[in-house]
């Protein structure tokens, strides 16, 4: 979480650097639990945001997924995919999280989709207020789908709720098929994970029924697709996935 890893409020990064400090002698019991405390103040303000949105999803009938990941796993290229795949069945959106630069949001932007990119700067992870002033500035439409790209990280945003229906992680198979036990609050936090770049499998070292049996270790009811998103394999799988949640939303709403 951000306060140990250093991110977030000035008031974080002093009670960070405290216990830092203070590892080659002993933790003082009050800072320790001051520290504590900061940190479940900090998620208990996120949650209370994230509610709000969740809120206004449910009132506009707009279905958000907060896709999380490893950097380099993925995630960009199967949202360009995802986008033109469904484009033309219904409105979709992006929020883009990134430490610095626009780069993926202009890649969604290209396929015509709007996005909107948030830089975290030395946050290593998105929040729900953000995510509430990026879905007022997008002013998103009606009975759409949101797709919040995470920071690449598998620690901070697993605690982070950001008022989305859904996490999914995605995991490539250059990463290795340990990851879920590795990373298992991530994985236990998402409902679906992808297994993405499956078209490099016989160039890696990865046990697909391994790395599933870890998941399912950590996550006993995580669903599971396994597709490559720039060779288009079992891509439709993932889109029926999508378009199943999509339709039951927009039922729901009548």
């Amino acid at each position: 979480m951000c306060g140990i890893c250093g991110c977030g409020t000035t008031e974080q990064k002093q009670a960070h650097q405290f216990v830092f400090k203070n590892d080659h002698h002993h933790h003082d019991d009050h800072e320790t639990g001051r520290l504590i405390q900061i940190e479940q103040d900090l998620l208990s303000k996120n949650n209370a945001y994230a509610e709000k949105n969740r809120a206004y999803f449910k009132q506009h009938n707009i279905f958000t997924l907060n896709l999380v990941s490893s950097p380099g796993a993925g995630k960009t290229t199967l949202l360009v995919e995802t986008i033109k795949a469904l484009q033309d069945r219904f409105p979709i959106a992006v929020i883009e999280g990134d430490q610095q630069t626009e780069r993926d949001a202009d890649r969604i932007r290209a396929t015509g989709t709007p996005a909107l990119q948030i830089n975290t700067g030395r946050a290593c992870h998105l929040d729900a207020h953000g995510i509430g002033h990026a879905v007022m500035d997008l002013k998103l439409i009606d009975n759409s789908l949101l797709a919040i790209e995470n920071v690449g990280n598998l620690v901070c945003p697993s605690s982070f709720d950001l008022g989305e229906a859904h996490k999914v992680v995605v995991l490539s198979v250059t990463e290795g098929d340990d990851k879920p036990i590795k990373y298992p609050d991530m994985f236990h936090a998402a409902d679906l994970m992808l297994i993405n770049k499956m078209d490099l499998l016989p160039y890696v070292d990865f046990d697909m029924a391994r790395c599933i049996q870890y998941a399912k270790q950590v996550n006993p009811v995580i669903e599971i697709i396994c597709l490559s998103a720039t060779k288009g394999e079992n891509l439709s799988v993932w889109t029926a996935w999508l378009e199943e949640r999509m339709q039951a939303l927009l039922l729901e709403s009548h």
